[in-house]
């Protein structure tokens, strides 16, 4: 059994030589497609650019964002500890969050269907919704139980 090495050279030659094609097409795509950050500053200011755009656009965006700072001030003034204030900033920012993801799904739903209606896209932006709400309802679970109790002793005495 004989094997032609120059063969097998040409063939790996033609799929490295094709591959090497299709990285450079779908790189050049990309970069087509979406602007792709060229250093962590960047991704920071499309990162900003999203929350300000959320900020400005969505209304239960900015209420979440006045009563997260509101448990936040409530939890500083009642001199809760480490760790109960890191809870209430970590349930905040979960809601945020979540926030921003249900805008992100209901703008590439809309963006997917335009004008038209569908069952699935009714169905997505519902569930992105209801895992806010979930959220919310769990956050306000929190601050209640870390809040409440600190609460009454201080109007006790």
């Amino acid at each position: 059994m004989q094997i032609n090495l120059d063969e097998s050279t040409h063939t790996t030659n033609v799929q490295s030589d094709m591959t090497s094609k299709l990285a450079t097409s779908a790189v050049h795509q990309r970069t087509k497609a979406w602007r792709v950050a060229t250093s962590i500053g960047v991704s920071f200011r499309y990162a900003a650019a999203g929350v300000t755009y959320a900020f400005n656009t969505q209304r239960n965006f900015r209420i979440h964002c006045v009563l997260g700072t509101l448990a936040i001030s409530i939890g500083a003034l009642l001199h809760l500890t480490g760790v109960e204030m890191a809870v209430i900033c970590i349930t905040s920012g979960l809601v945020l969050t979540l926030e921003l993801l249900n805008t992100a799904i209901e703008s590439v739903v809309d963006l997917t269907v335009g004008q038209t209606y569908h069952e699935l896209a009714k169905i997505a932006k519902d569930c992105a919704a209801g895992a806010v709400l979930i959220s919310a309802f769990a956050s306000v679970l929190v601050g209640a139980c870390l809040v409440v109790p600190k609460a009454l002793l201080l109007f006790a005495h």
